[in-house]
Parts: structure tokens; sequence; C-alpha cells
């Protein structure tokens, strides 16, 4: 089983990185046994983002980056908000992908910011993008202000649970096994021929 986790933290070390870490490791514990998690940072692929949305070619670390997520059996996107929706790097990754890469794909999203009015990005800006890319989103997406890593005295304990319950949520998507093709109703159907000759 592997989860494939995209983030997209400008700075190193970044916030952005640490959300993404502790939903990848509340997930592990949740799947037990050997679960690969492959971390796709952004940041380092920024030049060839670009490269690839003006010449269409991605190079060889960002074709790698981009199997990984295709191929997972479960994505964790996290970004940080800036002017209210997700920041360029992040979208450049998706706009990149091929439009049916992350079909029924589960998918949990989680965001950083500077405070807490940043937190219904979540709802307006990233569910409706993989929305779009029709992957699966867990219903909990957990953000994360300054405050609830500590900063200024905040309570990190509110976060802590949106994690765990988030996770929860994640591995019982990808234990459902979504993107397993379905049974053809129809595989076995009598042809109309032997039907009309069965009813002579």
């Amino acid at each position: 089983m592997r989860i494939a986790v995209v983030t997209a933290g400008l700075s190193n070390p970044s916030s952005t990185r640490v959300l993404a870490d502790e939903l990848a490791a509340a997930t592990r514990r949740r799947l037990g046994g050997a679960v690969e998690v492959d971390v796709i940072e952004l940041r380092e692929h920024a030049h060839a983002l670009v490269d690839n949305l003006l010449a269409g070619f991605p190079n060889a670390a960002l074709k790698h980056a981009i199997e990984q997520v295709g191929s997972a059996d479960g994505l964790i996107a996290v970004t940080p908000i800036f002017t209210a929706s997700y920041n360029a790097l992040f979208k450049a990754f998706f706009d990149v992908l091929d439009k049916d890469a992350i079909v029924g794909l589960p998918v949990l999203i989680g965001a950083t910011g500077g405070s807490e009015r940043h937190s219904l990005a979540l709802d307006h800006a990233l569910r409706p993008l993989f929305g779009y890319l029709r992957a699966v989103v867990v219903p909990t997406g957990v953000y994360a202000a300054s405050a609830d890593f500590g900063a200024r005295g905040g309570d990190t304990a509110g976060l802590a649970v949106r994690i765990e319950r988030a996770a929860d949520e994640f591995a019982a998507l990808i234990r459902a096994d979504l993107r397993k093709p379905l049974d053809d109703p129809y595989a076995d159907v009598v042809p109309f021929e032997a039907l009309l000759h069965n009813a002579g």
C-alpha cells in the first residue's frame, strides 16, 4: 500500500510539511502493516513545473513525481494559503496532471496559514479542485493556523483531534479500494438471439 504526499510549502523548514508529515503518520497508524509514503516537495520542482506548463513536457524528476501520485492508493495534499487560496506551485502541479490521473483516488486535503481567517479555503478552493479531477475527498479537511502549532500561546489539542479524525476517514476510503474496477453486471447477459430461440 502506498500513499503520495504532495506539499507546496515554500520555506525549509515549512509548517506545511509539518502538517503533511503529521497527517501521513496518523494515516500509517490507522492502516498498519507496510505502508510506503512518497513525499513530493513541490518547491523542488518549481522550475520544472513552469517549463512543463510552457513546453508541455515534464523533466525526469517531475515525471516521476506525477507517476507517484497517479499510482498511489491515496493522496495527502497540503498547501499554504495565500490570498485566500492555494499557492501557485500547488495549482501548477495539478494543472500538469492528466485529467484522469486521480479519478476515484482518496484524497486528504490540508492547508496552513497565518490566521484562522483562511480556513474556508479548504472548502471553497481545494475541495472544488479535487472535485473537478474526480478524486474522492475525505469529509474532514485539516487547516492549521500558526496558533495551532503553539504560536502566541495557541492550543495544539484541537489540531491533533482534527488530524486523527481526518486520518480515520482517509484510511477507511483507502481500504475501500475505490479505484478497483467494478464488476460489469451485464458481462454474462444471454444474447437476445438465444432468448428468442429458447422462447420458441
